[in-house]
């Protein structure tokens, strides 16, 4: 009996070892594939959407299918952000943000990016002492960006602010007009188009660059790059540390991300990392 029981010991080895002979090693598991991550960025279209488009294949490396969507205004960005269309929107600077207490409660910033110098354009003039006396010069009708325009006129001595204006200064705080400059207050989006129309206008860089101007080149005064208003990346409060945000702001402050704004702007767009 004993004898039997080894001799069955040894037939069920030798079996194993043909059928691994014959069938190859033990079945090994699938690897899993690597699960992907989506993260949905809202923006207008330059330099924001294009900066994020660049970007897109490093996410991917990481497991993140970055999903870009285009906006053409300056309020519907937030507005999705709130309603859970978006991850995250890319297109302001704080004190945009901070200018509606709806997007002040709810969202926060979670990284900055670069500056868009705004500057001042015309259609008939190559300088700003070329403007002739009451000349009507269009700026952003939103307070945050017309007070931005108004306070950059007031760096070049082309007009006068209320000391305590701050950053929502608009035409009625005007305290000195030596050219008695007009104001029409338009939509940003709306500025390059009004060129025609006006004698002069106060145009954000991105609708500046979309308008086929070249800041540096085309305006008349041009804010510096200490400009206070960075552009940022912008969350519902809570999320500035959801590892996507973080991984998008390695991609977005990255080498690669700021030598692309150098060689493309040429500082029409200034990196701020």
């Amino acid at each position: 009996m004993k004898k039997a029981l080894v001799s069955l010991f040894s037939l069920g080895a030798l079996v194993g070892v043909l059928n691994q002979g014959v069938y190859g090693s033990p079945k090994q598991e699938a690897p899993q594939a690597k699960s992907t991550s989506v993260l949905t960025v809202g923006a207008t279209p330059v330099p924001h959407g294009e900066l994020l488009n660049l970007v897109k294949s490093d996410l991917a490396a990481q497991g993140i299918e970055l999903k870009v969507v285009e906006f053409t205004d300056y309020v519907t960005p937030n507005s999705a952000l709130i309603a859970g269309d978006l991850d995250a929107n890319y297109f302001q600077h704080i004190p945009y943000l901070g200018s509606n207490p709806e997007w002040v409660e709810k969202l926060g910033s979670a990284f900055g990016v670069h500056v868009e110098p705004l500057g001042l354009y015309a259609a008939s003039f190559k300088d700003a002492a070329d403007l002739p006396e009451g000349a009507l010069i269009a700026i952003p009708n939103d307070p945050t960006n017309g007070g931005r325009a108004l306070l950059l006129l007031q760096s070049k001595g082309i007009i006068t602010l209320r000391a305590d204006a701050g950053l929502s200064a608009s035409p009625q705080d005007i305290t000195n007009n030596p050219k008695n400059f007009r104001f029409r207050e338009l939509e940003a989006a709306q500025l390059p188009r009004s060129l025609g129309d006006v004698d002069a206008a106060v145009i954000n860089g991105n609708y500046a660059l979309e308008a086929g101007l070249n800041p540096v080149q085309d305006s008349l005064v041009l804010e510096g790059a200490d400009s206070p208003y960075v552009n940022i990346v912008v969350v519902k409060k809570g999320n500035e540390k959801d590892p996507r945000i973080e991984a998008l702001s390695q991609a977005l402050r990255s080498q690669k991300v700021k030598d692309y704004i150098n060689k493309t702007w040429e500082g029409s767009v200034i990196a701020i990392f």
